[in-house]
């Protein structure tokens, strides 16, 4: 298995990918990685691969108030979790709209 920490946004209010989304992980108030989302809604590449993947907690920040724009009531969602095996691959979708927006472990 491919140890990987990856990412896509989904825009549920306009039902497509969110492309051009801002996405930044951090660990241990350490810039790990940042990226912006493509066309498809997913960053380019992985957000840490297996390298750099180690045990710990995690803070992903979307910046969508800048996707949305002025109508948006969200700016910043910061996704907080727990990798508990570097040897697992971590996939942390957001399903986001200008006013909510939830998140799960994907495969």
């Amino acid at each position: 298995m491919t140890c990987v920490l990856t990412t896509h946004v989904l825009d549920v209010a306009r039902g497509r990918p969110a492309a051009g989304v801002a996405v930044e992980l951090w660990r241990d108030d350490r810039l790990v990685s940042a990226q912006t989302t493509n066309e498809d809604g997913r960053c380019d590449a992985p957000l840490v691969d297996s390298d750099a993947l180690v045990i710990g907690e995690y803070e992903l920040r979307f910046a969508v108030g800048a996707y949305f724009g002025d109508t948006s009531f969200l700016d910043v969602v910061p996704v907080r979790f727990r990798v508990a095996d570097a040897e697992a691959k971590y996939h942390v979708p957001l399903l986001v709209t200008p006013w909510s927006y939830s998140t799960y472990r994907g495969s």
